[in-house]
């Protein structure tokens, strides 16, 4: 069983940073393709960002092109979100997700994903 553990959300002003990362307990995080989403409240799960198995190609929700990058670690099994130039509307639950059906590519449904993180929350203040 794959388990992500999220970590590094927190309280953040407008204009801010922060870095989420993801830790998988499986040695085969290299083969899986992993995302984060995200969840603000009272709305439905929605993808923020993704990267597939090799980590040279990475898709990109428009409302954070420029200002999130996502990035991998095979030596660590874990993936990253570094967050700059933060909104209010950034605030949500941050979940990765991860799957090993999409080697090749990225997926970016929550539909798609195989294991889940227990998700991390981040605020942004105005």
């Amino acid at each position: 069983q794959v388990q992500l553990v999220e970590s590094g959300g927190g309280l953040v002003q407008a204009g801010g940073s922060l870095s989420l990362s993801c830790a998988a307990s499986e040695r085969a995080f290299s083969r899986f393709a992993m995302g984060w989403f995200r969840q603000p409240p009272g709305k439905e799960r929605e993808i923020v960002a993704a990267i597939n198995w090799s980590g040279d190609t990475t898709y990109y929700t428009d409302s954070v092109k420029g200002r999130f990058t996502i990035s991998r670690d095979g030596a660590k099994n874990t993936v990253y979100l570094q967050m700059n130039s933060l909104k209010p509307e950034d605030t949500a639950v941050y979940y990765c997700a991860s799957t090993s059906s999409y080697r090749g590519g990225v997926f970016t449904s929550p539909a798609s994903a195989d294991h889940w993180g227990q998700g991390t929350q981040v605020t942004v203040s105005s």
